[in-house]
């Protein structure tokens, strides 16, 4: 690479291949400047999965058409492939080189302990360090995040399978990019989908983090990065940005500072938050008013839960259907429908293996269905349509009292009251009223 292409390493929280990434995706490419580099997307992660070659698509997919970028899959998917053919030394050559011509690497959902399986005894690492010190993006997520620290989470391991808390050993390249001290590195940091049990913290909970905290070195420290959220480190500058739809908190020692979107500071200055040093005037002034001394809660609490976007931004689609269909908007609630629909097609892309779409598309089909309810029972107003024939009665009755034929025009009175149709005569004219 040259030596005037930029140094970049972003973390994200979760996201990677979600329309909350799309504008920094798109920034790091920009940062990198013409020509487009050539971008790679280093699939180890999940490379043991039967869905391997589906992931990839999508991921591809993602990149060509929100980011505008063309990437490839680097091919490098460890012994655990379905396809062996990539196994063969003439493939995995070709895969490290792919790598090391990249100028905009990206990895994200998976396992990091095969990752790191796989990693740990390949060129890899190397590459990446020296993509690292001579210029390029490496775009880490999710389980790949796991990864760049000094010690790595065994998520699956402990989360799923029930071993005992331990730490794997990780890359390390949190300190190549010029962090200092024995970094963790924990993405989803304030997941909440445990609902009644704690998964803050990419699913160990308090308890198991403070358990984990006493195993490390003197020197460690947490780099937790929550859902939705980046880190953009420019390592040329030696300053970090905070983007997206939560912070960044460093922790050490059960002990935490909080960082929201919108946070810009030198690596030095996230260093000495780590260290647990006071910051300077200088640079509290130009943090936002929201991370003046922000703590994270107290041990055992957990951020705060947070649904995800895709849930919250159905739930907010759900509300407009509800109104447009009490108000008798037909149009309305179509629209809401067909916007949710773009809407979870939008997310189709994303990587990350939950139940949200499931739950999107139920909600959906709810809607379509409410629809096809209202329609059967007429949207319009009955006022609208019952106006002509109501309106004309009334003139009858008027006729009537007018003649003085008040039994007539009381029948008429009682035959629009049998119909649920209440009148009131009043100085400027006689006003009706439909009874639901």
């Amino acid at each position: 690479m040259s030596a005037r292409t930029p140094r970049i390493l972003a973390i994200m929280g979760s996201g990677e291949t979600a329309p909350t990434m799309v504008t920094p995706h798109r920034e790091i490419v920009a940062r990198l400047g013409e020509p487009t580099p050539r971008a790679v997307l280093l699939d180890t992660p999940y490379g043991f999965q039967e869905n391997a070659s589906e992931i990839t698509e999508r991921a591809v997919e993602y990149f060509a058409h929100r980011v505008q970028l063309t990437i490839e899959a680097a091919g490098f998917l460890g012994p655990l492939a379905v396809d062996q053919s990539h196994r063969s030394p003439l493939a995995e050559a070709a895969a490290l080189s792919r790598l090391r011509t990249a100028g905009f690497v990206f990895a994200g959902p998976g396992s990091p302990s095969y990752a790191l399986s796989v990693w740990r005894s390949s060129p890899v690492p190397e590459a990446l360090t020296t993509k690292l010190a001579e210029g390029g993006a490496v775009v880490f997520s999710s389980a790949a995040a796991l990864t760049l620290g000094r010690f790595s989470v065994p998520v699956y391991e402990i989360y799923k399978v029930g071993l005992p808390v331990h730490w794997l050993d990780g890359l390390d390249l949190m300190r190549a990019a010029g962090f200092d001290g024995s970094c963790v590195v924990i993405p989803h940091y304030d997941n909440a989908e445990g609902g009644t049990h704690d998964t803050h913290y990419c699913y160990l909970g308090e308890r198991r983090l403070a358990v984990m905290e006493g195993m490390l070195p003197d020197d460690a420290w947490v780099l937790g990065i929550d859902e939705h959220t980046v880190l953009l480190a420019d390592l040329d500058a030696k300053t970090v940005s905070v983007s997206g739809r939560g912070g960044l908190t460093v922790r050490r020692r059960g002990k935490s500072r909080v960082f929201p979107s919108g946070t810009r500071l030198t690596v030095d200055e996230l260093c000495s938050a780590a260290r647990g040093e006071a910051e300077t005037g200088r640079r509290a002034a130009e943090r936002p008013a929201a991370a003046a001394d922000a703590e994270a809660p107290t041990p055992g609490s957990g951020p705060a839960p947070k649904r995800s976007p895709l849930l919250t931004e159905v739930t907010r689609l759900e509300q407009v259907f509800e109104t447009a269909i009490a108000g008798r908007r037909a149009s309305e609630a179509a629209e809401a429908i067909l916007n949710l629909d773009r809407t979870i097609a939008e997310w189709a892309a994303d990587t990350l293996q939950t139940d949200d779409p499931d739950r999107a598309r139920a909600v959906l089909h709810s809607l379509v269905q409410r629809l096809g309810e209202a329609a059967a029972g007429g949207l319009r107003d009955p006022r609208e349509l019952l106006a002509p024939l109501v309106e004309s009665l009334i003139t009858l009755r008027g006729e009537l009292r007018a003649a003085k034929a008040w039994e007539l025009a009381d029948r008429v009175r009682d035959r629009l009251i049998a119909a649920r149709i209440e009148l009131r005569d009043t100085p400027g004219g006689t006003v009706w009223e439909l009874r639901e």
